[in-house]
């Protein structure tokens, strides 16, 4: 573990958790003490978990195994797309739909509405709809654009799942579970460590801690296989 990746956490600030008012008792034995009413994560746990997950990934991705990576967040959204995108893998920025995992059919279906609203200048329905029916379908499309366009070339379950902040994304975490699938997650101080199987103790609220820990899990992904 280097004294430098230490202190590029800390700077980041990934060891500042929540209030301790608001804490999970099952992150004790991540928490170095409070201060000012925040707890303190001890960055050396995390240091060593990214180091866990990211050879997890990399394992993953060398055999040709798919990862999806989940922030719907709006201090998440870009970091969580640029990972996935830097890694040729899927990702949810946006809204987690429900039934993604467990239900994938139904989100094959809306790929396919997005898809045929994407072609629909095209075809011979567009010259007789209205301009009212044209912005709706617009914005049916956008909004589909918006939570679609990170899984619609996902045509099977992933492998693995990347997620920031596993207490928001509680859903996301739930479908994974149910289908065994494993979990690479950020795990801030209010929530529950033991449910990941490869939990990133650090701060999930503040963008540049997140950026970073997302940096620091796919730098080795991207050393294994370079785009």
């Amino acid at each position: 573990m280097s004294n430098e990746l230490l202190t590029e956490l800390v700077e980041a600030g990934v060891h500042f958790g929540h209030q301790s008012s608001k804490w999970n008792p099952r992150m004790r034995p991540y928490l170095l003490g409070k201060k000012h009413g925040v707890h303190l994560i001890n960055v050396e746990k995390t240091a060593e978990q990214i180091n866990a997950g990211s050879q997890f990934m990399v394992d993953l991705v060398s055999k040709g195994k798919k990862i999806l990576f989940v922030g719907c967040k709006r201090q998440a959204q870009e970091a969580i797309r640029e990972a996935a995108e830097a890694t040729g893998q899927f990702f949810v920025n946006h809204r987690w739909l429900g039934g993604t995992l467990t239900n994938l059919e139904t989100v094959r279906r809306s790929v396919g509405r997005l898809e045929y609203l994407e072609n629909l200048e095209k075809s011979p329905d567009f010259k007789k709809m209205s301009k009212k029916e044209i912005a709706s379908l617009n914005r049916e499309k956008n909004k589909l654009f918006l939570r679609l366009s990170g899984i619609r070339k996902m045509s099977r379950q992933p492998d693995a799942v990347v997620i920031v902040d596993s207490a928001r994304e509680y859903n996301a975490i739930n479908e994974a579970r149910k289908l065994k699938i494993p979990i690479v997650a950020m795990v801030d101080s209010n929530a529950d460590p033991d449910i990941i199987q490869y939990p990133v103790v650090s701060n999930d609220d503040a963008i540049r801690s997140i950026r970073v820990v997302l940096e620091k899990l796919i730098e080795p992904v991207l050393a294994a296989n370079p785009q």
